[in-house]
C-alpha cells in the first residue's frame, strides 16, 4: 500500500514503485572551501582556557530540524523523492523542562518534473501533493537527480528551521536566549540579534592554515579559541569561535569540537567565556545512541528525539526484505 495518495496516482499513470532510503546518518553538510576568517578578540589565533560556568541564562529556547527522504518511484529513469522535513523549538524555564513552543513540518515530492511523462505529471499535479521542481538538472543517471535532491530536502529542512526560530527570537524576554543548531549567518533576523546562538557540528570550512589552523583542530577540551569573523560572500556577518567539549585524544581532531557563531558585536567577545563555559554543561548527560553524542548538546537531541517521534515511519509506500524475490 501507497505511503500517500500521489504515489498511488502515478504508480497507475505509469510510474514504477521503489524503496530507496539513502544514507543521511551525516547529518547536515557544511561548505567546503578555505573560507579565511579575520581576527577580532586577538591578532592571531589563540587558546583560551575556559573558567568554570558562573553565568546560564534564565530561560533558553533550543532550536533543530530534521529531514528524511527516500525514493518512491521511477517514471522512467527520473526519482520520485519522498521528502519530509520538520522544525521544533522547546523551551527550558525555570523548571529545567523542555516543553515545544513551535513547530512545522513538510512534506513534498522532489522530482525533474519537465521530464516527467505527461500521464505522471498530470497524476502528480491532480494528487494535491506539493511538488518542488528541480529546474536544473538533466535527465541522465538517476544518481544525478538524487544528489540534487538531496541538497534540496537540506535546504528545505534549513529553511524550516528559520520559519520556527525567527518568530521564536523577536519574542525573546530580556533575559531569554535561543541557541539554533545550526548557521546564524543564513538568516539577518537571528544573525542581528543579541542572545542567539547558532551551534555547528561539522567542519567542511577551513577558516584558518599552518599554525592557526592546528591551534584550532587541537584545541584542548574545556577551552576556546579566540574570536573571529568568518569570510563568507553573501551571508549575514557573524562572529565565531571554536570551543570543544571532550578530549580529542584517542579519538578524532574534530571530535568534541564545536563552532560556535554569534551576533557581529563586540559584546559577543565579551560573552565568549560565560557563554562557552555555560555550553559545555548543556553536554550532559550524553545524547546517546546518537553517533554524534560528542558534538551534540542534549537539549538539541532531545528537540531531534521529539520531531522523530512525529515524523512519518514510511515514505516509500514499499515495506518488508529488499531481497530479491526467487519463488521458493
Amino acid at each position: 500500500m501507497a505511503a500517500h495518495p500521489w504515489l498511488d496516482a502515478v504508480v497507475a499513470a505509469g510510474a514504477v514503485p521503489a524503496a530507496f532510503v539513502p544514507d543521511a546518518s551525516g547529518g547536515r553538510s557544511d561548505v567546503s572551501e578555505v573560507a579565511g576568517a579575520d581576527p577580532v578578540e586577538d591578532e592571531v589565533l589563540a587558546v583560551h582556557p575556559l573558567e568554570r560556568a558562573a553565568w546560564r541564562p534564565g530561560a533558553v529556547t533550543f532550536v533543530d530540524g530534521i529531514q528524511r527522504w527516500a525514493v518512491a518511484g521511477y517514471d522512467g529513469v527520473v526519482p520520485l523523492v519522498s521528502a519530509y522535513v520538520a522544525a521544533a523549538a522547546r523551551r527550558r524555564g525555570a523548571d529545567r523542562r523542555l516543553r515545544t513552543v513551535a513547530e512545522t513540518a513538510r512534506q513534498t515530492v522532489i522530482t525533474a518534473a519537465r521530464w516527467l511523462s505527461p500521464g505522471v505529471r498530470r497524476a502528480l499535479d491532480a494528487s494535491g501533493a506539493e511538488l518542488v521542481d528541480l529546474e536544473d538538472v538533466e535527465p541522465g543517471q538517476p544518481g544525478r537527480v538524487l544528489t540534487a535532491a538531496g541538497l534540496r530536502v537540506e535546504r528545505l529542512r534549513e529553511a524550516a528551521e528559520r520559519d520556527v526560530a525567527e518568530p521564536v527570537a523577536e519574542g525573546l524576554g530580556t533575559e531569554d536566549w535561543l541557541v539554533l543548531d545550526g548557521l546564524l549567518s543564513d538568516s539577518t533576523a537571528l544573525a542581528a540579534h543579541p542572545r542567539v546562538l547558532g551551534v555547528i557540528k561539522s567542519h567542511g570550512a577551513q577558516y584558518f592554515t599552518g599554525d592557526e589552523l592546528t591551534r584550532a583542530l587541537t584545541l584542548p577540551a574545556g577551552h576556546r579559541t579566540s574570536v573571529f569573523r568568518p569570510r563568507r560572500h553573501g551571508r549575514q556577518p557573524v562572529h565565531s569561535w571554536y570551543l570543544r567539549l571532550w578530549p580529542w585524544e584517542g579519538h578524532d581532531l574534530l571530535y568534541g569540537l564545536l563552532r560556535i557563531e554569534a551576533r557581529a558585536h563586540p559584546e559577543s567577545v565579551t560573552r565568549a567565556g560565560a557563554v562557552s563555559a555555560w555550553l559545555v554543561e548543556e553536554r550532559a548527560p550524553l545524547s546517546t545512541p546518537d553517533a554524534r553524542f560528542d558534538r551534540l548538546l542534549y537539549p538539541i537531541h532531545d528537540v531531534e528525539t521529539y520531531l522523530r517521534s512525529r515524523a512519518p515511519g514510511d515514505l516509500t509506500g514499499t515495506r518488508g526484505s529488499r531481497l530479491p524475490k526467487t519463488g521458493t
